[in-house]
């Protein structure tokens, strides 16, 4: 008798949060079975803060692109390094152009 051992992706983190002036925050990370195309690791990823539908800071590793941020419209490549360092970077992102405003 043949088992499917095949693992399915499993969520582990799907926070949304809703700022007074507007901005929303949304972090969302599963565990996958593979690494997406362009990854090292086996998590996807999409960290979000934007306000009035503009992303001002975004976490994300896109299939075929792997890691990488923007930051006020501009893209720029990250190193992911775990799941506790990557949470921490946006969210000092997020913090830091909350203070340029």
């Amino acid at each position: 008798m043949a088992y499917n051992t095949m693992m399915k992706a499993k969520k582990l983190l799907d926070s949304k949060h809703a700022f007074d002036d507007g901005a929303i925050q949304q972090l969302v990370i599963w565990d996958l079975p593979k690494p997406v195309f362009g990854s090292q690791h086996h998590y996807k990823y999409s960290l979000y803060y934007g306000k009035n539908g503009e992303r001002i800071v975004g976490y994300d590793n896109e299939r075929g692109k792997g890691d990488h941020k923007h930051i006020h419209g501009q893209e720029y490549p990250y190193t992911f390094s775990g799941l506790d360092v990557l949470v921490r970077d946006f969210l000092d992102d997020v913090k830091r152009v909350k203070h340029e405003r």
